[in-house]
């Protein structure tokens, strides 16, 4: 590869340069697609290869978490080593990681390939951001994000109706065999119209304690966050003991819970200090926390994480329900998701039109207060009868504001941010995005299955009082090991169904594998859906509620931001301009 300056990086003018802007685009599609193309496949991935509730958080959780904890690193080695050369590796990875979920035969291994699959999502989405602030000035600058930014906005919403197409005419596994092609062609793509690049002054090294500080402090964070159902927030779950390689937690008064938490706090704020540190030393750092002097830093990048953590936390929790309650197929789900896609799509370009009239910082506000509308009015219509005709209405003025918010608030945080620190800048950026989305997944699945079970469990001892304890608690754990999946199976009993509910008879306790074979007890299977169905409404209420709640103060912090005029500088063609990754 023969490195170019920052400011001729692609290799072809005219029709060309816009093919690799193209091939830039196609990869950036790819990651975004598969944040959000697995949320439909949960439902049929936890049927085949068995998965509890915990391990579905994880299967979105893994991809985010690990997206989140490289974004830093691997921008900023982009910057140092080539960000092209991180582009094409990254896709490499990426190709490589689906073709192992494809073929996954059990969740231990899908869940590796997730992991694979965030490390080359992580190599990836910096690249381009930083390819493309580098590379496109003015106004060919401001049309070049905004195509990145709708195709970001748009395919995070076209993902659910990709993955129900697939999952419902081919199998769950195509929803990971559709980047293969992709990949390489986006690799073909990218060695032909673009060259390398890189940030000449920036300093060669590595930052092994601020690696491992950032990474160890958000796996540990999330880690409580998500298990804290099952090994208990405070006090230890005796069913369920912390055991790893034959070691188990020794402590019978306190649970492995608040350590993770309290641990994975303490190693962000020692990261904090060490990069402080490093940075004043002269030494290579990850992160530049001079940044957050930067008001557009500083505030959109709060807004925008914890915007994050609504959204993707929303995605996560309604098609659970529509597919275990309404009883709709994937493919169907993705069709209810299809009004939110059109709303991206149809504002996001419109979003810099509007930017250049009133400025950005009011289309940011305005698309905040959308999403919000749109999640609190599908929230309300959540019932055991609503159609995805009744949801599409709020999906699609939740889909404006996602195109409007997306499409400008990158164009404020990195607007007065120097283009030689980009690739970090940009990388910080997108890393907060991601922290949020793996935040939403952790705390709106909490939320949501917490809520499930409690409330099976009451609503069960209440509609079928001549019930064992032991069999109701039973049901409540189906519900809980299923994600709420088994529900289609309760309410249209079948042999095959008896003898699923048969076969777990051998790992449970006397008493509740006594319940599979009690011929009273599977007849009165059914009368438990209304029951499940109740909490499950509920269950998704709340979860929608509190990601209603985090989208209106991530709008209170849209508030704070630098007000750049129509006319100002940074109106169309600043550095950066662009969307804020929504994946």
């Amino acid at each position: 590869m023969t490195d170019l300056p920052e400011s001729a990086a692609m290799h072809a003018t005219g029709r060309g340069r816009w093919i690799g802007l193209a091939m830039l685009s196609v990869g950036v599609a790819m990651i975004i697609v598969d944040a959000t193309i697995v949320n439909v496949a949960v439902p049929s991935i936890i049927r085949e290869l068995h998965l509890d509730s915990t391990q579905a958080e994880w299967i979105n959780t893994t991809y985010a978490l690990v997206f989140a904890a490289l974004l830093i690193t691997l921008g900023r080695l982009g910057d140092v080593y080539g960000r092209r050369r991180l582009y094409v590796g990254g896709l490499g990875v990426f190709i490589v990681a689906s073709a192992l979920a494809g073929i996954a035969p059990t969740g231990n291994l899908l869940l590796v390939a997730r992991v694979l699959q965030g490390v080359g999502g992580a190599m990836i989405l910096p690249a381009t951001q930083a390819i493309l602030n580098a590379n496109f000035q003015g106004r060919d600058r401001a049309i070049a994000f905004g195509i990145w930014g709708s195709v970001i906005g748009g395919f995070a919403a076209v993902g659910p109706l990709l993955g129900g197409f697939l999952t419902t005419y081919l199998s769950w596994r195509w929803a990971f065999f559709i980047n293969l092609p992709i990949g390489l062609l986006a690799i073909a793509g990218t060695i032909h119209y673009i060259g390398e690049s890189r940030d000449g002054q920036a300093r060669r090294g590595f930052d092994p304690p601020g690696f491992v500080l950032i990474t160890a402090g958000l796996a540990a964070f999330i880690f409580g966050l998500i298990e804290g159902r099952a090994y208990g927030w405070w006090l230890p779950n005796a069913a369920h003991p912390f055991v790893v390689l034959g070691w188990t937690w020794p402590l019978s008064s306190v649970s492995v819970t608040p350590f993770a938490l309290a641990g994975g706090l303490l190693a962000l704020v020692l990261f904090a200090v060490v990069e402080t540190r490093r940075r004043s030393a002269g030494r290579f750092f990850l992160f530049d926390f001079s940044l957050w002097r930067y008001r557009g830093f500083r505030y959109g990048n709060l807004a925008g994480t914890i915007v994050s953590l609504g959204e993707f936390g929303l995605l996560f929790a309604l098609p659970l329900f529509l597919q275990a309650v309404i009883g709709y197929s994937a493919f169907e789900t993705g069709l209810v998701f299809l009004a939110l896609a059109v709303g991206a799509f149809v504002a996001a370009p419109g979003a810099a039109t509007i930017a250049r009239r009133y400025g950005p910082r009011r289309v940011v506000t305005l698309g905040m207060a959308l999403e919000a509308t749109g999640i609190l009015a599908t929230t309300l219509l959540i019932s055991p009868t609503v159609t995805g005709f009744a949801l599409a209405v709020p999906l699609f003025v939740y889909g404006i504001g996602v195109g409007f918010a997306t499409a400008q608030l990158t164009s404020i945080v990195l607007s007065d941010v120097p283009v030689e620190r980009s690739g970090l800048a940009s990388g910080a950026n997108s890393t907060l995005r991601q922290v949020g989305s793996a935040l939403g997944i952790a705390v709106l699945g909490t939320v949501l299955f917490s809520t499930l079970v409690a409330g099976t469990t009451a609503n069960l001892a209440a509609a079928l009082p001549g019930a064992s304890p032991a069999c109701v608690q039973l049901v409540s754990d189906l519900v809980d090991e299923s994600a709420g999946q088994v529900l289609p199976s309760l309410r249209h009993p079948t042999a095959a169904a008896a003898s699923d509910f048969a076969g777990r008879a051998g790992a449970l306790p006397p008493a509740e594998s006594a319940c599979f074979r009690d011929p009273a007890f599977l007849q009165a299977l059914p009368e438990t859906v209304q029951p499940i169905e109740d909490a499950f409404v509920n269950a998704t209420r709340l979860a929608g509620f509190a990601a209603a709640g985090f989208v209106l103060l991530g709008f209170v912090f849209s508030l704070l931001l630098p007000a750049k005029g129509p006319s100002g500088p940074h109106s169309g063609g600043a550095p950066g301009s662009g969307p804020v990754a929504a994946g």
